[in-house]
């Protein structure tokens, strides 16, 4: 019979081809370890701030590393005539949004053939001049008139009138028959401006905006004075159908040929369904461009001879107002609470996912 075999006891089979017992998988080794180690399970202090700078100083120093090595490659493959490796694109909430049906191609004959029959071709076409009335609500506020101040002056052929006890269905009226293409009413809210009604006239549509981190150009720090000028207008990522109905609405309030000598920019960039809006000019500098300094230099100075060449540098200044636009609805036709109906309306329901956008 076959006896049992002996249990070596532990460093005894070394010398005899023994082999060590295996640990549990239930009990974590020390590799284990070492990854879920933290700094903060640390109790000391000191140590443990020790430990984070050390761990940070390592993640520096490896992200420069993996940057020259990456560096490196490119410059290896173009000496050897071939392609660079492709660069590694970042994940970001834009580049991952949910699939839209509504997003607009570039070869779509529908949206082209909708586009030159909607309610903003004879603006768009230069057929007509865009006249703007702007006004307020009921009960105003003390920074609504300082608002409304600069947006006559973003806004070409803007006229401001007082709105008094008129409903808004009489000053539609009255805008109608004066030849209007739109009106915009600045609503305030505990002495703040807080949402924007902007009406195309004759037909509608009517777009409702939430009003955000609102800054007077009196607030914006080294501010530029806007000219009497025709703005350059630049509208950025509206995608969808209903992102191209706002921006043809919003693109509708300015006339369609910029005076460029005025050089004066108005953009509104949507990004998230948060629209920006910023007012610039452009500023040109010149500056010299110093050359190495050497006798020869030196001697020409002297003579009155340039040694340096002349470079323009261009940038912006902004000239205010600063504001973000949220839409909260968009309704058809002229404003109407009663029976009026709506293309597309906000609800907290849509807002359950960060990766979904509606313009």
């Amino acid at each position: 019979m076959i006896g049992k075999r002996k249990r070596t006891k532990k460093g005894e089979g070394d010398g005899d081809g023994g082999e060590e017992p295996n640990p549990s998988p239930s009990s974590p080794t020390t590799s284990d370890k070492k990854k879920h180690f933290l700094p903060s399970m640390i109790k000391n202090k000191e140590k443990r701030s020790e430990v984070h700078a050390k761990l940070k100083r390592q993640k520096r120093f490896e992200k420069r590393k993996m940057l020259k090595a990456r560096d490196a490659s490119e410059k290896k493959a173009l000496e050897l005539g071939e392609e660079p490796p492709p660069k590694k694109v970042p994940r970001t909430i834009e580049n991952t949004r949910e699939f839209d049906e509504t997003v607009c191609k570039l070869d779509d004959e529908e949206l082209f053939a909708e586009i030159e029959a909607d309610e903003f071709s004879s603006i768009l076409k230069r057929e007509q001049v865009p006249k703007v009335l702007i006004t307020t609500s009921r009960f105003h506020s003390t920074r609504g008139p300082a608002f409304i101040k600069e947006l006559l002056e973003v806004i070409p052929n803007a006229h401001y009138y007082k709105r008094g006890t008129y409903d808004l269905k009489q000053i539609t009226k009255y805008a109608k028959k004066m030849d209007f293409t739109c009106i915009i009413v600045v609503h305030t809210n505990r002495r703040e401006p807080d949402a924007l009604l902007v009406t195309a006239l004759p037909d509608g549509p009517t777009a409702h905006f939430k009003l955000l981190n609102l800054v007077l150009r009196k607030d914006i720090k080294n501010h530029g004075n806007p000219t009497g000028h025709w703005p350059e207008l630049v509208l950025n990522n509206f995608t969808t159908r209903l992102g191209y109905r706002v921006g043809r609405l919003i693109q509708s309030l300015f006339p369609q040929d910029p005076n460029f000598r005025g050089r004066r920019v108005v953009t509104f960039h949507n990004q998230r369904d948060f629209i920006f809006f910023r007012h610039h000019r452009y500023v040109f500098d010149t500056k010299e461009n110093k050359l190495g300094v050497s006798k020869t230099n030196k001697a020409k100075d002297l003579n009155g001879d340039k040694s340096g060449k002349e470079k323009v540098i261009a940038h912006l200044q902004e000239c205010g107002p600063r504001f973000t636009l949220k839409l909260r609805s968009l309704q058809r036709g002229t404003f109407n609470t009663k029976g009026g109906e709506y293309e597309w309306v906000h609800k907290p329901e849509m807002d359950t996912s960060r990766r979904r956008f509606f313009l």
